[in-house]
């Protein structure tokens, strides 16, 4: 396993993080005991999960279920850099949602409990709160960070100002700010390339990619299937609208004789502005396969046939991949 240094930060990662939105919803909890115990055995470190997982309100079903394998023991929350996010609702009152001092410290006093630590490696806002100032924020962020219960702070899904509003508010008060931003990017989804992405490079802070395979799309979904993701009806409409790329990048992935999904991974790792990105498997198999993604190295023909597939907003420049 390779690692990275997390944006400007200290702190070094594992190239995929492991995302456990499934934990709970669609994988049980033994068998996510299971998947988390290979991911350390793989070298995978990052750990990713958020208050609102589980979807059940307020209960934070998947931070409790990474909480008791925590409490397995075994040097497991000393090998993993955990990260959690705060924002979503988690009750029907009016302070129990976005990023208030209060519902931060709150909400950050509770994962705390539920994920039976001490610490929270990364504490991510999980959205921009336009109507809380940036001032509040930091003073609730700095508290934490003073009292040992976070140590460094992420976002999630802001845009480029938003970046640019969240780190010079925090350089005005000599705080570190964010180390990283989490984006919804694949090749099927490349917006943050206008203005994300320069301000992530601009400000040293890592990305880290969620639905790196689009939901689904870039999977390989030409082939019938009758249950799992393939079968959601959502889906059957995106690859119907799709399907003449679709068609043309699972031939293109045939012709290099990879798989389209390790294709899609690979592409992200790629890019020189990537950090980690998220794999949220269901099964120990999908935790498997996501390994080959790792030491795919893709031509540079290759990266341009998937850039005239899926162009970017802007254009791509050559020197933009980290080969």
């Amino acid at each position: 396993m390779e690692y990275r240094h997390l944006g400007r930060s200290g702190l070094k990662v594992s190239r995929l993080c492991l995302g456990t939105m499934n934990f709970g919803p669609q994988t049980s909890e033994q068998d996510s005991f299971a998947v988390m115990d290979r991911a350390l055995d793989l070298g995978i470190n990052f750990f990713d999960t958020a208050d609102v997982y589980g979807w059940k309100l307020g209960e934070g079903w998947t931070e409790q279920i990474i909480g008791r394998w925590l409490s397995q023991g075994g040097g497991r929350r000393d090998k993993v850099v955990l990260a959690t996010k705060v924002f979503g609702r988690m009750g029907e009152w009016p302070n129990q949602s976005r990023l208030s001092a209060r519902h931060i410290k709150q909400a950050c006093e509770a994962s705390l409990r539920r994920l039976h630590t001490d610490w929270i490696d990364l504490y991510q806002m999980h959205h921009v709160d336009r109507e809380t100032p940036w001032e509040e924020v930091w003073q609730a962020m700095e508290q934490l960070v003073r009292e040992g219960k976070v140590v460094y702070v992420g976002s999630s899904n802001f845009a480029g100002w938003h970046l640019a509003q969240a780190q010079e508010a925090a350089r005005s008060r000599h705080f570190l700010g964010l180390v990283s931003e989490q984006s919804l990017y694949n090749l099927t989804e490349r917006t943050i390339e206008l203005e994300v992405i320069p301000a992530c490079e601009a400000y040293g802070i890592g990305l880290i990619p969620w639905s790196p395979l689009g939901r689904g799309l870039l999977a390989g979904v030409l082939q019938p299937a009758d249950s799992g993701r393939r079968a959601d009806e959502e889906l059957k409409k995106e690859i119907a609208k799709s399907r003449t790329k679709l068609e043309a990048y699972e031939a293109l992935c045939k012709r290099i004789d990879e798989r389209p999904a390790d294709v899609a991974l690979a592409w992200l790792l790629h890019q020189k502005a990537v950090t980690a990105p998220i794999i949220g498997p269901r099964t120990m198999e999908q935790l498997d396969g996501a390994m080959r993604a790792l030491s795919l190295t893709l031509s540079q023909e290759t990266m341009k046939q998937l850039d005239d597939l899926f162009p970017g907003p802007g254009g791509t420049a050559p020197e933009a991949y980290a080969w």
